[in-house]
C-alpha cells in the first residue's frame, strides 16, 4: 500500500508488483478560494481524508489489511504538516500490522511512475524533465536507485510560474491548466518575453514573472478593459505567449542536456507534464531529432499514490526499509538522498 500526502491531495494506492489495483485521490477544493494551497488547511484535510481513502482503496483493490506486505509513503519534499499526517499514519498502520515501511522521495516517485504496468517504460539511461508547482529539474536516470540532478531551477518552478501569471490576470487557482486551455485559441508570438540567461543546464523563472508583471502593469494602465468580456482574443494570445515562452525555456535546456549526455531517451514527469504544449514540443523533437519520448498517462502526472507505490516495489525488492524513528522532511536536498 502507498500513501501520498506531500501537498493538498490525499492519495492511497494498492499495487501488486507494478500492477495498480487501486489508486484513489481525495482532492481539497477549499484552496481555490485563497488562490493557492493553505498549509494549515491542507494538513487538517489530510487528517479527515486519510482513513476513509485507505478504506476505499483496500476495498477497490479487493484486498484485506492482512494481504499488504509493506507501506510506502512520501517522506518529502513537501508541506511539513501534510507530510507529517501521511507519514504518521503510514508508520502507525504498518507497525500495528507488523509490516515494514518504505519512505519515498516525492520527485523520485514522479520519475519512476514510468514503470507502472500500463505505462511505456524508458530504457536506462534516460533523461527525465520533472516539472511541477514546486520543482523543475533535469535528471539523468541510470537505474531505479541511481539518479543525478544535472539541471535545476535556481528560484521558482515552472508550475509556480504558470500559476502566478494566471493569478495576475485573475484566473482561479490552479491557473496552469487554464492557461494551457486558453493557449490553444491564441497566437503564441503576439507578445514576446525574453528568456532568463542562466549558465549550464539550470533555469530561472523569477525574472520571467517580473517581466510579465511589468508588461501587465503597462498594458492595463493604457487599457483597463484589455482582458475584459469582448476582448477574449487578447486573453488567449497572452496565455499562448506565456506558455510558449515557458516551454521554450524548458526545451532549450532539455535539448542541451541531450546533446551533452548523448541520451535521446527523454521522459517527463510531474504535474506540468500534463501540459499539452510541452507534450507537443516533445513530439516535434521525436520527429525532427529522433528522440524516444516517454509521456505518462494523465492520471500519473499529478500527485498520486501509485507512483509512490512503484518506488516502494523497487525498494521492497532491495530490502530498503524505513525505521519508526524516520521523520518526514519538507526539504529533502537531493534525489540521491533517497537512494543511497
Amino acid at each position: 500500500m502507498a500513501i501520498e500526502s506531500s501537498c493538498d491531495d490525499t492519495g492511497v494506492a494498492v499495487l501488486r508488483g507494478n500492477e495498480v489495483l487501486s489508486n484513489l485521490v481525495a482532492n481539497q477544493k477549499v484552496h481555490s478560494r485563497f488562490g493557492g494551497v493553505v498549509p494549515e488547511l491542507a494538513s487538517r484535510a489530510h487528517q479527515s481524508n486519510i482513513i476513509p481513502t485507505v478504506t476505499l482503496a483496500l476495498e477497490d483493490a479487493g484486498v484485506s489489511p492482512n494481504d499488504i506486505d509493506a507501506v510506502a509513503y512520501t517522506n518529502g519534499p513537501g508541506l511539513s504538516g501534510s507530510l507529517l499526517v501521511g507519514a504518521s499514519f503510514a508508520k502507525s498502520w504498518a507497525w500495528a500490522n507488523g509490516i515494514p515501511t518504505i519512505p519515498i522521495h516525492h520527485m523520485r516517485a514522479h520519475i519512476l511512475a514510468h514503470f507502472i504496468h500500463d505505462t511505456e517504460s524508458p530504457s536506462f539511461p534516460f533523461l527525465c524533465l520533472t516539472v511541477s508547482g514546486g520543482h523543475t529539474q533535469i535528471v539523468r536516470v541510470d537505474s531505479p536507485s541511481e539518479m543525478e540532478v544535472i539541471g535545476s531551477t535556481l528560484d521558482d518552478a515552472a508550475g509556480e510560474a504558470f500559476d502566478k501569471v494566471a493569478k495576475l490576470i485573475g484566473l482561479p487557482y490552479p491557473g496552469g491548466p487554464i492557461i494551457d486551455k486558453y493557449s490553444k485559441f491564441g497566437y503564441c508570438n503576439r507578445f514576446i518575453f525574453n528568456h532568463s540567461k542562466v549558465d549550464g543546464l539550470n533555469l530561472s523563472f523569477s525574472g520571467f514573472k517580473t517581466q510579465v508583471l511589468r508588461f501587465l502593469q503597462k498594458i492595463l494602465s493604457e487599457n483597463k478593459d484589455f482582458f475584459s468580456e469582448g476582448n477574449e482574443q487578447n486573453l488567449y494570445d497572452f496565455c499562448a505567449s506565456v506558455q510558449h515562452t515557458i516551454i521554450e525555456m524548458l526545451m532549450d535546456k532539455l535539448i542541451q542536456a541531450s546533446s551533452k549526455t548523448g541520451i535521446i531517451d527523454i521522459a517527463i514527469a510531474g504535474g506540468v507534464s500534463a501540459n499539452s504544449g510541452l507534450r507537443n514540443a516533445l513530439e516535434k523533437m521525436a520527429q525532427s531529432d529522433g528522440w524516444k519520448i516517454y509521456i505518462p498517462p494523465l492520471r500519473y502526472c499529478t500527485d498520486n499514490a501509485a507512483m509512490v507505490g512503484m518506488v516502494g516495489v523497487f525498494d521492497f525488492e532491495d530490502k530498503k526499509f524505513g525505521k519508526l524513528s524516520d521523520v518526514p522532511s519538507p526539504r529533502l536536498p537531493d534525489l540521491r538522498q533517497s537512494v543511497e
